[in-house]
């Protein structure tokens, strides 16, 4: 069978190009937590089962008046005339969306089959929210996540299915199975500025020279991963290139480093965020900080150097810390020497803490008790939570149901109480309020 083309469409930042990366087992496309990084339309060929297909990454779909956005609509409005199966990939999370809606018309006007991929679906808790899609008109939505790898090889059999079906193949012999590779894996990402000890505290944690070590700012200039095994299973530890402002990427090397370094914030389980202790928080840290916090993974925060330090300078540094990285709620840094070793061993049961707090759901009762005790002891000055579920873990993402709207300082306040009542760490929380009279 000749290849098919699949062109991937759907409204700016729904997760295309994760999809089209995990579909064509690579890093083709530039994967950022920003819209319209793709603007052109991107061919990679994958074989699954045999067949071949050409998978094609396009722009962002939008109904606007702006002259590149409508080059870019343009393009994707041309491809779909050569396509020979659409997946329109929508995002379960944001719900449909206006400009999901406009992407629907304009497939509706063209003769191509089109499935609707629901991305962001990292677990069960999240599939029952894929119906909403029905009203799209294209049929059963596919539930997937790209980063994650959720059903890519079901939607892959979908797609060969839709596009004339499989030949049919030998049957692996007894005894012979096929490898699966990585999905097990925690992955934890160590990010930093420049020369803060990153690739020196990657090496000591795999326990081999991975990354090259040297006294000099940007040594480290792609991103390295290995595998070790503990006890509690494998964890996959990527070592990268250390960020610095983005008006100083002259080169393109640097560049790919930085979007490869973000990638590998977005695809973490775990983040380790690295700071010298000797130099003290940045602004640049602060960002940091707050870049892993969007990705929506929990943060383990590592304070490098502590031994260089007097007794004067650790007690003004540990202020500095509550200080400038008080926004993410729960952080308890880790003092540690890369170089000497001194501490590194606490940050193996830090980050699968990190993780059981991440993939921790409460029964709704006890959630509800909690929410009344709360309330009992210190009631909002406005409204009052009638009743409360856990929609979602990875992140905990929790609905609060209220006769009134509630003060945003009162919902910082039970977010702490949460953390202490639920050991739910620095892990990211969220609560969002739904009004019921």
């Amino acid at each position: 069978m000749k290849p098919v083309r699949i062109l991937i469409v759907g409204r700016p930042n729904v997760g295309k190009s994760a999809l089209f990366n995990r579909l064509v087992s690579g890093r083709v496309a530039v994967v950022e937590e920003r819209e319209k990084v793709t603007r052109d339309v991107k061919d990679a060929v994958t074989t699954w089962r045999g067949r071949e297909f050409v998978i094609s990454d396009s722009g962002g779909w939008l109904d606007t008046q702006d002259q590149l956005d409508r080059k870019v609509s343009e393009m994707v409005e041309r491809f779909l005339g050569e396509a020979d199966l659409v997946l329109f990939v929508v995002d379960v999370r944001a719900g449909i969306t206006g400009e999901d809606l406009a992407v629907s018309r304009l497939l509706h006007r063209r003769p191509v089959p089109v499935r609707v991929v629901a991305n962001k679906v990292d677990g069960a808790v999240q599939e029952p929210a894929i119906w909403e899609f029905l009203q799209l008109g294209f049929g059963d939505p596919i539930p997937v996540s790209a980063i994650h790898g959720r059903n890519s090889g079901d939607l892959l059999d979908l797609i060969g299915e839709a596009t004339g079906g499989f030949e049919e193949v030998e049957e692996p012999e007894a005894g012979e199975a096929p490898v699966v590779g990585g999905e097990t894996e925690l992955k934890v990402a160590i990010v930093g500025r420049r020369n803060v000890g990153k690739s020196t505290l990657f090496n000591r944690m795999v326990g081999q020279e991975r990354s090259v070590v040297f006294d000099l700012p940007g040594t480290t200039v792609d991103t390295v991963d290995t595998v070790i095994v503990t006890d509690d299973g494998p964890i996959r530890f990527f070592d990268t290139a250390g960020l610095r402002r983005r008006s100083k990427y002259a080169e393109a090397t640097e560049y790919y480093s930085m979007v490869r370094t973000l990638a590998a914030i977005d695809a973490a389980d775990v983040s380790i965020l690295v700071i010298d202790a000797s130099v003290g928080v940045t602004g640049w840290d602060q960002r940091l900080a707050e870049r892993i916090d969007v990705a929506g993974s929990p943060l383990v925060l590592v304070m490098n150097k502590w031994d260089l330090l007097g007794e004067e300078e650790r007690l003004r540094e540990n202020v500095e810390i509550e200080d400038r990285l008080g926004f993410i709620n729960g952080l308890t840094p880790i003092r540690v020497s890369a170089r000497s070793g001194k501490g590194v061993h606490r940050i193996l049961p830090v980050i699968y803490e990190a993780k059981r707090a991440y993939n921790t759901r409460i029964p709704t009762a006890e959630l509800n008790r909690f929410m009344k005790a709360v309330q009992s002891r210190n009631p909002p000055s406005e409204g009052k939570i009638l009743y409360a579920v856990q929609g979602a873990s990875n992140p905990p993402t929790f609905t609060l149901f209220s006769n009134r709207p509630l003060p945003s300082g009162y919902l910082r306040f039970l977010e702490n109480r949460m953390r202490e009542e639920f050991g739910l760490g620095s892990t990211p929380v969220k609560l969002r309020v739904r009004r019921r009279d």
